[in-house]
């Protein structure tokens, strides 16, 4: 943080005349510089965009896993858990399905048993779909690490309620962001009645538009943000107290106009606003309401299971957080703080911070638990499928030797010979092509 804001000030020395002003708010005072007099104002501020193909990798990486959460999701909300393969099939623009359901199940082999069932009574058995024994021993350890991990769920909660304005929040609005968080399924009627301390559902309840989750007393082991909890553990390891800031790591070789150094450099010396302070006295567009926001912003990736969540998501909450119209643009605004991804066709801001130079994850949730053993069930599936397209190549490789061999023998003649080579490797493609579709 030092590094930067020294190489800002060498960057902007010569146009960096200040001409200290105050602005008091909450009885404290925070010095304002000149150049944020002279801007025209925060959004006038542009950063280009520029694609960082190691972060956008973190999210193709999560590809597979995301088709096969909304499946198995899917699959698990039906009546028993079961569901005919042919209702599936009819789904599968909605769960954005790339391939046949057929071809999904040959993939993945160890997520579903496949049976023969009745529709009706009076109708024909037909193919149907249930969790297999492996899935069923999975969504078991599941639950018990949920159940070992409540307190931090309970925390993430009480949080984002205690970010917003009025200390409450849509349940329609908190229902759509509860994977986001990790948070349970069923979190409004398993984890908020046991919790009356903290929590009142008003209004039609469940996920209703009209229903509302208050906080009903507010926990002040709760209001520190990630940033001022590891500026009290840098000051305890150091002994020297450590003033809570943003954590700034631009890529490599990315160029910042000398206006927006100059705007950095200052912003970046205004106090630290933690989200959990009143921002009702901060003017719109000032740059302390920028420190604010991005605070903010910075906080929900933070408690977010994988650090990154998609902008429209994030838009849902501009009343209730008071974010700006604009809000997206922030995200661009501080390339250092945040990346925004392309990938998939939306928008994803990811905190930077988290993520090491190949787009890996160093700052992982403890929720993370239950995405990592997934995965590594759904790839011993995959590497299963894998090994038996390979083992049936191979076997057709073998009997098209065979055959040439054969032929060979047969066949004295080398251009005729060349013709049934030619023919007999068309017909092992075909085959090998039919196998994996």
């Amino acid at each position: 943080m030092f590094s930067f804001l020294s190489f800002l000030r060498l960057q902007s020395f010569a146009s960096s005349s200040l001409l200290p002003e105050t602005l008091t708010k909450n009885s404290r005072t925070i010095p304002i510089s000149s150049p944020f007099r002279r801007s025209m104002g925060v959004s006038s501020l542009k950063v280009a965009w520029r694609k960082e193909p190691s972060l956008d990798a973190a999210i193709e990486r999560d590809k597979r896993y995301r088709l096969c959460a909304r499946v198995v999701r899917e699959v698990f909300n039906e009546p028993g858990c079961r569901i005919p393969v042919r209702y599936l099939e009819k789904r599968r623009q909605r769960l954005r399905l790339p391939f046949r359901v057929k071809t999904f199940l040959s993939r993945y082999p160890n997520l579903f048993d496949i049976y023969s069932d009745r529709i009706k009574p009076s109708s024909s058995p037909v193919p149907f779909l249930r969790p297999s024994s492996g899935l069923l021993s999975f969504i078991s350890r599941q639950s018990s690490i949920r159940s070992r991990l409540e307190p931090l769920a309970l925390s993430k909660l009480c949080k984002l309620l205690m970010m917003s304005r009025h200390r409450a929040l849509p349940a329609s609005k908190l229902f759509a962001v509860k994977r986001d968080f990790a948070l349970p399924d069923d979190f409004l009627v398993s984890l908020v009645p046991r919790y009356p301390d903290l929590f009142r559902l008003v209004g039609g309840g469940g996920d209703d538009a009209s229903s509302f989750l208050e906080l009903v007393s507010w926990r002040e082991e709760y209001a520190k943000s990630a940033i001022q909890i590891r500026a009290d553990e840098e000051s305890r390891l150091t002994g020297v107290r450590i003033r809570p800031n943003f954590s700034i790591r631009l890529p490599a070789g990315f160029y910042l106009r000398r206006e927006m150094r100059e705007w950095t450099r200052d912003w970046l010396e205004l106090p630290y606003i933690s989200p959990y302070e009143d921002a009702s006295g901060l003017h719109p567009s000032s740059p302390e309401m920028e420190k604010r926001s991005v605070a903010v912003f910075h906080e929900l990736l933070s408690l977010s299971m994988m650090r990154r969540m998609a902008v429209p998501v994030v838009g849902k909450f501009c009343e209730e957080y008071r974010f700006s119209n604009a809000f997206g643009n922030t995200f661009t605004r501080h390339p250092g703080i945040f990346y925004v991804s392309l990938k998939g066709g939306i928008k994803t801001a990811m905190l930077r911070e988290a993520y090491d130079e190949n787009g890996d994850l160093v700052d992982r949730d403890p929720f993370l638990e239950m995405k990592d053993k997934f995965v590594e069930m759904m790839e011993e599936g995959h590497r299963e499928w894998m090994e038996s397209i390979r083992s049936k190549r191979d076997a057709v490789q073998k009997d098209m030797e065979m055959l040439a061999r054969r032929n060979s023998e047969l066949f004295g003649n080398e251009g005729e010979n060349g013709d049934v080579k030619h023919d007999e490797l068309h017909s092992g493609r075909e085959i090998m092509d039919n196998q994996e579709n």
